[in-house]
């Protein structure tokens, strides 16, 4: 298949022109019909709102039937209360398994992504806790520097250097001599001992 160039140039002019007229929506409309889509969009939310406000109330009037108390005698009512502290226990221990079994998978989930970042070979930074400082690195950033630091020079201890043994400069001429053969080898065998 030959195309000749004037053809494959027009196919091209032919394409840009598609393009160009696809996107012949003006600034003023597209706005407008944003602007549209927001309003929508927010009142889909506030009737999301509103209806999941409906459902909390729903499922608290039948988890929670409101208390008649008139009426009752004083047993009655302690009976009621008894009830009531056993039904809130039950709750509590409830909660309480559930937010462990929260914090456990949380731990889990934590260090199996650590574990893929391991076998990736990429190394995640552990976040680093704020150390405080102590009460005497507070004063001393609070005091003059110059004091703290006339202190610790007062503190340390004199060390005196030892002299090092200085090696005689000989004639290298006659060092070599006196190292060849048998004898100087045991010379250097006998000084590294």
């Amino acid at each position: 298949m030959c195309f000749s160039t004037s053809t494959f140039n027009d196919n091209l002019i032919d394409r840009s022109n598609q393009k160009k007229a696809k996107s012949k929506t003006s600034a003023t409309r597209r706005l407008q019909l944003k602007s549209k889509l927001l309003k929508k969009a927010e009142s889909l939310l506030v009737k999301e709102k509103e209806q999941k406000e409906l459902e909390r109330e729903n499922t608290l009037r039948e988890r929670a039937p409101p208390l008649n108390l008139s009426g009752l005698s004083v047993q009655e009512l302690q009976e009621l209360c008894r009830d009531l502290h056993h039904k809130i226990d039950i709750v509590d221990e409830a909660r309480y398994d559930l937010n462990i079994k929260v914090t456990r998978n949380d731990q889990e989930i934590l260090s199996l992504t650590q574990k893929i970042y391991e076998l990736k070979g990429k190394m995640k930074r552990p976040k680093l806790r704020r150390v405080k400082k102590s009460a005497d690195a507070m004063l001393g950033a609070l005091t003059d520097t110059r004091v703290m630091k006339a202190d610790f020079k007062a503190n340390l201890k004199t060390v005196k250097k030892e002299e090092e043994k200085k090696e005689e400069v000989t004639d290298w001429r006659k060092n070599v001599e006196a190292m060849s053969g048998m004898e100087g080898r045991k010379k250097l065998f006998d000084a590294g001992q």
